[in-house]
């Protein structure tokens, strides 16, 4: 009983990651890329500026601050006359790269009759003058945030279904992930053994040592993935509680997030000295310091300032700490609020899920836990192949030329997806440099090209003989992304020439990071071809022919 359960767990682990397989590598290479997606939308906009280097609040003097806070009050007063709230965010190091940060003002308007929320307003000042800079407008381009995206949306299909398909998915990598550590009952023994030159066996330690060295990651990705859907995947117990109308699903969000339906006055200057009242914050806090202030006022109740803490590594920013004062005198106002629990505990998941509150050294843990993944996922790929091929060549009945073509459509759906996609990625960055500046439409023609570009790739992998395609594919990979900063070179003044100089390492870092790839494809591909030639030089020609 207990072999058969184990043996039933293998079967499970096996199928359940061959089904879902290449979705979840488009997932996880579009994911891991959302890690960076800021980087590379700041790239794909080659007409900003370099990165200006601000100094933050804790080496701001008082004085400065205070004449910052006026500058932006100054312009609220100017563009925000009816809205509900003003806020200011001081120029800090954000938590993930913004571009060239300001004095930051934003504000919400009134909302209208008949809607929830007022238009939103937003502009980045110059922190030393007040002014509103007026930058180069940027290229159109769908930049990181595209990419970022379809990882959760997929792409030329409608929303609700993307987020079904990727759900399932999510799910059945879940089910692959708790039945391989069923499976494999030596896995952490495993992980410490790697046989190089093995075939079969070398793919599945390298399988195995790939997913335990992030098998928390892994975990804590797929089983957040599925948390941020559940009233879409289990829409069942809202549906007893609250009903399924529009208005009774907008009070059950009401409830759960607390959302605030008080009645607003317009924002104005407050009244008291806002410098003493951000150093008592800070003397509360400690460290880290003050990130933004909120200005705002609930009819038949006293206008307040609401100063935000920066979040310093904590892990759910998106209900940061605040200290309320009164605008009139400066008095502390102290709210009974209790947290809610569900959404401090979905916000904590979403938070790990998106590694935004990360700092620069777990941003790369991050990245590289994501690239583990996509090995992860190709080694099992490919794993599924070599073991089937092995099998193949001891059959020789009526179902053989069934396996056979079986086989084929898997080994093209793995060259088209664990190279393919890569090369697509690397020709979405063509794209951005090659598209005329001012073509209509340009963000969306810069993913036509992805995807047109991955189509072409699959037709390729499959017309070719097996190895050839595999081959190729990989040169092919190497070249797209060493030559992207030659291209930018010859298209942009961003190149690394000026980007090092200048020290702006989120321009120099991506074209730097276009050789690594490129130097991991090349591996690859010499790896595989040495490999191969072991291979034919004791294989039968019989079997040649066979995975020609």
């Amino acid at each position: 009983m207990k072999e058969g359960f184990r043996q039933s767990m293998a079967w499970l682990h096996t199928w359940t990651g061959l089904v879902v397989g290449w979705v979840l590598f488009f997932v996880f290479v579009t994911g891991t890329a959302g890690y960076v997606d800021d980087e590379i939308t700041r790239w794909m906009q080659p007409e900003r500026p370099l990165q200006v280097h601000v100094e933050s609040v804790e080496s701001v003097e008082s004085v400065e601050r205070g004449r910052m806070i006026e500058m932006a009050l100054a312009r609220l007063e100017q563009v925000a006359t009816k809205a509900q709230s003003w806020t200011i965010t001081l120029p800090h190091t954000p938590l993930r790269f913004r571009g060239d940060q300001g004095l930051e003002i934003a504000w919400e308007d009134l909302p209208e009759r008949g809607h929830d929320y007022g238009r939103r307003g937003y502009e980045d000042l110059d922190a030393r003058t007040g002014l509103l800079r007026q930058g180069i407008e940027p290229r159109e381009t769908g930049g990181g945030t595209t990419l970022y995206r379809m990882h959760y949306a997929l792409h030329y299909i409608p929303y609700d279904v993307a987020i079904y398909i990727v759900g399932v998915c999510t799910l059945l990598m879940l089910l692959a992930i708790l039945s391989g550590v069923i499976t494999h009952k030596k896995i952490f023994k495993d992980f410490f053994t790697f046989r190089p030159g093995k075939g079969q066996r070398s793919w599945l330690d390298a399988h195995n040592v790939v997913s335990v060295m992030a098998l928390p990651f892994f975990l804590m990705i797929t089983y957040s993935g599925l948390l941020f859907y559940t009233f879409d995947y289990m829409p069942a117990g809202a549906a007893v509680v609250y009903g399924t109308s529009d208005l009774q699903r907008r009070a059950m969000y009401d409830e759960l997030y607390e959302r605030d339906r008080r009645e607003y006055l317009p924002a104005r200057r407050p009244q008291a000295d806002l410098e003493p009242l951000l150093q008592r914050a800070e003397a509360t806090w400690q460290a880290p310091g003050v990130a933004a202030l909120t200005i705002r006022q609930v009819k038949g109740e006293p206008a307040r300032v609401d100063v935000q803490r920066m979040p310093g590594g904590r892990v759910n920013i998106y209900d940061p700490e605040v200290m309320s004062f009164d605008a009139v005198n400066g008095t502390p106002i102290v709210y009974d609020r209790q947290p809610n629990a569900t959404i401090t505990t979905l916000d904590t998941f979403y938070g790990l899920h998106e590694g935004l509150f990360a700092d620069w050294w777990l941003r790369w843990l991050y990245l590289i836990a994501g690239l583990l993944g996509c090995a992860m996922i190709g080694t099992g790929l490919v794993l599924w192949t070599v073991k089937r091929r092995h099998q193949h060549r001891k059959r020789n009945d009526a179902a053989a030329l069934f396996d056979a073509y079986g086989l084929r459509l898997v080994e093209v759906l793995n060259a088209g997806t664990l190279v393919g996609l890569p090369i697509a990625v690397a020709a979405y960055f063509w794209a951005n440099r090659l598209l005329p500046v001012g073509m209509a439409d340009r963000a969306a023609w810069e993913m036509h090209c992805l995807f047109l570009t991955w189509g072409w790739l699959f037709l390729y992998a499959a017309l070719r003989p097996l190895k050839r395609a595999w081959l190729e594919l990989a040169w092919m990979a190497v070249a797209a992304y060493a030559l992207i900063p030659a291209l930018n070179a010859l298209t942009t003044d961003r190149h690394l020439g000026v980007t090092l100089a200048e020290g702006d390492w989120v321009l120099a870092g991506f074209d730097l990071s276009m050789f690594g790839l490129a130097a991991l494809f090349a591996y690859a591909a010499m790896k595989i071809r040495r490999r191969w030639l072991k291979a034919d030089a004791t294989m039968a020609p019989s079997s040649k022919e066979a995975l020609a």
